[in-house]
């Protein structure tokens, strides 16, 4: 398995292929996940337009703001197993509750301005681990989803800005619906 290749199945039969919520099919590349990735800032400001970081959905856990800020946090915990793996040989990853991470971190109170900016900061950051990643061909070991190369991250996370702009996009449409 070389580090272009996506080996892992752990997205595919999670949530299905394509997904079955956001109809993401994982046929794209690693170029078109990067894009993704590196897009999302400006992708999600586009979406999100004028509407409040407070709006939430009565089928979603989060808010609009809640699910930019899981975005960010998710590529920078990725950024730093990934450079840790690439500048330091670490390949063992644990997982994490995103849900306690949101309560830790007060999502729902962090102003949207400050999400988005956290957003980008983090594509920066995941950018650079990415580079290193691939570079240096590395393999993580994560506690549950076993192997994952670069690539294999990469992906998924492409999978996890993608599917939470959807979420996000239903957000707002719920919202304007239920405007007067």
């Amino acid at each position: 398995m070389g580090d272009g290749e996506f080996s892992e199945s752990w997205g595919p039969d999670r949530f299905g292929d394509p997904c079955r919520e956001c109809g993401l099919a994982w046929s794209f590349g690693l170029d078109e996940a990067i894009e993704i990735v590196m897009g999302s800032p400006d992708s999600y400001r586009r979406t999100i337009g004028s509407a409040s970081g407070g709006l939430g959905h009565p089928d979603l856990g989060w808010t609009l703001g809640a699910y930019v800020c899981h975005v960010g946090d998710n590529l920078g915990i990725w950024a730093q197993w990934l450079a840790g793996a690439a500048l330091e040989s670490e390949t063992a990853v644990p997982g994490y509750d995103e849900v306690e991470l949101s309560r830790a971190r007060y999502y729902t109170r962090v102003p949207l301005g400050g999400s988005l900016w956290h957003l980008e900061q983090a594509t920066n950051s995941w950018s650079t681990a990415t580079g290193l990643a691939l570079a240096g061909k590395v393999v993580l070991n994560h506690e549950t989803r076993g192997p994952q190369s670069a690539t294999d991250v990469i992906r998924s996370n492409a999978h996890d800005a993608f599917h939470h702009e959807w979420d996000i996009s239903r957000i707002i449409s719920y919202n304007s619906a239920s405007q007067p």
